[in-house]
């Protein structure tokens, strides 16, 4: 106590550690570096993140921008240690919707929210972040780590993340092209992403099950299926780009499953049929649907059921463009096809 009987304070007594938060960010330089691109200025330390912005190669080049979360995947990544996966998954979701207008990443940033600042998790957050980042060739140029005490219950961040991309503008793709008889190619998914988690967790805790222990019925583990990675589409849209090929529309499979994605890219008075049969259910959704009945629509309305992204594009450019994209490593399905409206926008057969 002081003479005047008032307590002594630091902002370290109220929960917040300068000292901690230097030490993060020293702990990070390495990762971070290993995102730069040319256009990168500088690094870490300044009050915004510098990049030169050279567009020469593109006739009327247009940015774009994206931002997200992890959504509550975050609380199962939580539980079981995962933080690697949480900072993959907010890279994946802003640069796959940039993907989907054919839009190269630049660059992102994050932002890390804590009640204490733990070190070894939110440094595995921004490696998985960096591990993202360098697949796509996107700098990571600054964030924010907020420490709150109060604010978050022990072993609880968050995340968001906001990236910018870049298009020429005579390239951007964004349906209007998508015409009748255009065929759609379904691009695997790596499992459930970072969508329907509420419901995940819902089918967990009415399951009972053990993600930790359960086995899928192919013998591998279901935490690592239920918890995997999202899966990253910008290199197999940069194939699509580098080969020519001439795509009418970019769908990714995010929030509202096949039902929204799809009909949100459909020109007035077109329609889609998607054959459901076309590609294998991943068994984690077969493990996860086993706990509670849930509806068809209602699946694939909430989960994107084993396709991630989607490809809309002439039948003539079909087959060259299934084997670039699986010579980037896709798994492709032919999943349906483009025809005049006759009922409802996106309609499931089997």
């Amino acid at each position: 106590m002081t003479k005047n009987n008032k307590p002594t304070l630091t902002y370290a007594d109220a929960g917040v550690s300068i000292d901690a938060g230097n030490a993060f960010v020293g702990r990070i330089k390495q990762a971070v570096a290993s995102t730069s691109r040319p256009e990168v200025i500088g690094g870490l330390g300044g009050f915004g993140g510098l990049f030169s912005a050279n567009f020469k190669h593109m006739q009327e080049p247009v940015l774009v921008a994206a931002t997200d979360g992890v959504g509550t995947k975050l609380l199962l990544l939580q539980q079981h240690g995962r933080p690697h996966v949480a900072g993959i998954d907010a890279v994946a979701m802003c640069v796959n919707d940039m993907a989907a207008q054919a839009a190269e990443p630049l660059f992102f940033l994050d932002y890390l929210a804590s009640g204490k600042l733990d070190n070894e998790t939110m440094a595995a957050v921004v490696e998985g972040i960096a591990e993202a980042c360098r697949i796509c060739d996107c700098a990571l140029i600054g964030g924010e780590t907020a420490e709150m005490p109060g604010m978050y219950a022990p072993g609880h961040y968050d995340i968001g993340g906001f990236s910018v991309g870049v298009v020429d503008r005579a390239a951007i793709v964004d349906g209007t092209s998508i015409s009748d008889g255009d065929v759609m190619l379904g691009l695997a998914s790596s499992g459930p992403h970072s969508n329907g988690f509420s419901l995940i967790r819902k089918l967990i805790e009415v399951g009972d099950a053990d993600i930790a222990n359960d086995l899928l019925a192919d013998g591998s583990a279901a935490i690592d299926a239920v918890l995997a990675p999202t899966r990253l589409y910008v290199p197999a849209v940069k194939a699509m780009l580098k080969e020519g090929i001439d795509v009418h529309g970019y769908s990714h499979i995010t929030g509202g499953g096949m039902f929204d994605n799809i009909e949100r890219i459909l020109p007035e008075g077109l329609a889609a049929t998607v054959d459901i049969s076309s590609w294998p259910v991943p068994p984690v959704f077969e493990y996860l649907l086993n706990f509670a009945d849930v509806e068809k629509q209602e699946c694939y309305r909430t989960f994107n059921m084993g396709i991630g992204f989607v490809v809309v594009l002439s039948e003539a450019e079909a087959l060259k463009a299934e084997a670039v994209l699986g010579g980037a490593g896709e798994t492709v399905y032919r999943m349906g096809r483009i025809h005049v409206v006759d009922g409802e926008v996106v309609t499931l057969v089997d």
